[in-house]
């Protein structure tokens, strides 16, 4: 929590424990002077998708190959259990080391902010929700199953969810998360981000989207978010087949 907080980063205690019950033998940490130093993180989603998150770094401890080294151990247990492709969500700090490391740029990932001084506009009213969400859509979208971790999200805070679409979001140290929202049709992803969006945040509200999605662009706009930031997602291996015009919005940086 530290090395986030040093960053700037929106990740909660929760986050990092639900990393830590994901896959712990995919957390990876370098300790120096009986603290933390850096960290790096590999979610498996079985062998045909990993992701690469959570590689952080104190100041003090940076340009000594910290990151490389993690990095390194991360893509060896990856090729250890047969991964087909990896990938990961650089900030341009990281993306030269992961050029490096033989990663290309396959999309860009924005993020959206609201700052929570109003809530967002509420366009119309969804149909009656439930927490059921269907694992074959978002197999499609995603193209690898993450079950396992959608679990772990509904557990922490149910989802909202229609026929076509379903929404999650959680907490964060910043700002509240909006994601993953899957969808198969705009109008859909819509209501289910209308929804979620009705319990309104003081704190605000980050929205990570594929730039690749227009429609999903188009429905942060309606809600009175702004672009934030940008980051490259890159990818390591074989391309999946997947479906990111049904990707409304993203599980998170360090998640996919």
């Amino acid at each position: 929590m530290e090395l986030s907080r040093l960053a700037g980063w929106n990740q909660t205690r929760d986050d990092w424990e639900m990393m830590l019950r994901l896959d712990p033998l995919g957390c990876f940490a370098i300790e120096a002077d009986s603290q933390i130093a850096a960290t790096t993180t590999l979610l498996c989603y079985g062998n045909r998708l990993a992701w690469i998150g959570m590689v952080l770094t104190r100041p003090e401890y940076r340009r000594r190959g910290f990151a490389q080294h993690l990095m390194e151990c991360a893509l060896k247990r990856a090729a250890d259990l047969k991964v087909q492709s990896i990938k990961l969500d650089a900030t341009s700090q990281g993306q030269p080391l992961y050029e490096k490391l033989g990663f290309k740029t396959e999309q860009i990932v924005e993020r959206w902010l609201h700052d929570g001084r109003s809530s967002p506009d509420r366009l119309i009213e969804p149909s009656a929700a439930s927490s059921q969400y269907s694992l074959e859509m978002d197999l499609e979208a995603f193209g690898a199953n993450r079950s396992t971790l959608l679990q772990n999200l509904a557990s922490r805070n149910s989802p909202n969810t229609i026929k076509g679409a379903y929404c999650f979001s959680r907490g964060g140290t910043r700002c509240r998360y909006l994601g993953p929202c899957v969808a198969q049709t705009q109008n859909a992803a819509r209501l289910v981000i209308e929804h979620t969006l009705r319990d309104s945040a003081a704190s605000g509200w980050f929205w990570d989207l594929l730039s690749a999605n227009k429609k999903a662009i188009h429905l942060a706009q309606e809600f009175g978010f702004v672009p934030q930031r940008r980051l490259e997602r890159m990818v390591l291996g074989n391309s999946l087949p997947k479906n990111d015009e049904m990707v409304y919005a993203i599980a998170g940086f360090e998640l996919g």
